[in-house]
């Protein structure tokens, strides 16, 4: 109990606790935030992170199976979601002509509307981050890019598209490389989201 990261007189003496709290109160920001521009639509929040991730993902990532895995959640509970959506018109689904009952999801005219509604519920947050020197946005970008490739390989995170899982990064010394595009990265050119990510297997 005392050494518990959420006891603030262990966080006095723990800098790493501090970060976890840290983090945790960023993570409600990001909760209310998205509530708000939720209840202003009589949407779900999950119901509109799936449609801002559908919009700005490849097909092949736009289904059922893979929308469970990328928000942590069950394959019900995004199916649960999935429905509500099509009911409201804001979806479209495109049938596998080998498995009919498999399908991806795109979004509909009215979806992609709400997309445009939705998507900046987070600009609150960056409007924050203007404000801090270039060089400390640099080096906490570079310690959160790490985190999550870390927390990825601990199976805590599902899904990741960051550089550091990519077949294509390789690194000597301190300096970051793409083999796709054959060119050397800076630390702020490290990607979480890489539309090219291709998983690096084990040797």
């Amino acid at each position: 109990m005392d050494k518990s990261i959420f006891n603030p007189n262990h966080q006095e003496s723990d800098v790493s606790s501090k970060i976890v709290a840290g983090l945790e109160r960023i993570s409600e920001a990001f909760k209310v935030l998205l509530w708000d521009k939720a209840k202003l639509l009589g949407l779900s929040p999950i119901q509109i992170q799936i449609l801002i991730f559908i919009a700005y993902h490849k097909t092949e990532f736009c289904n059922v199976s893979h929308l469970a895995k990328e928000f942590n959640i069950t394959k019900p509970t995004i199916s649960d979601a999935i429905r509500a959506l099509d009911k409201k018109g804001l979806i479209t689904k495109e049938f596998s002509s080998r498995d009919s009952r498999s399908y991806s999801i795109g979004l509909s005219l009215t979806g992609k509307d709400i997309v445009v509604q939705t998507s900046d519920f987070a600009n609150p947050l960056q409007a924050q981050l203007k404000s801090v020197d270039q060089r400390d946005l640099e080096l906490l970008f570079g310690t959160l890019s790490k985190l999550i490739y870390q927390l990825n390989r601990s199976g805590i995170l599902s899904v990741q598209r960051t550089c550091y899982g990519c077949k294509f990064y390789s690194q000597k010394e301190t300096e970051h490389y793409c083999n796709l595009l054959d060119k050397e990265l800076l630390n702020t050119d490290i990607r979480l989201d890489c539309p090219e990510f291709e998983v690096r297997h084990a040797q």
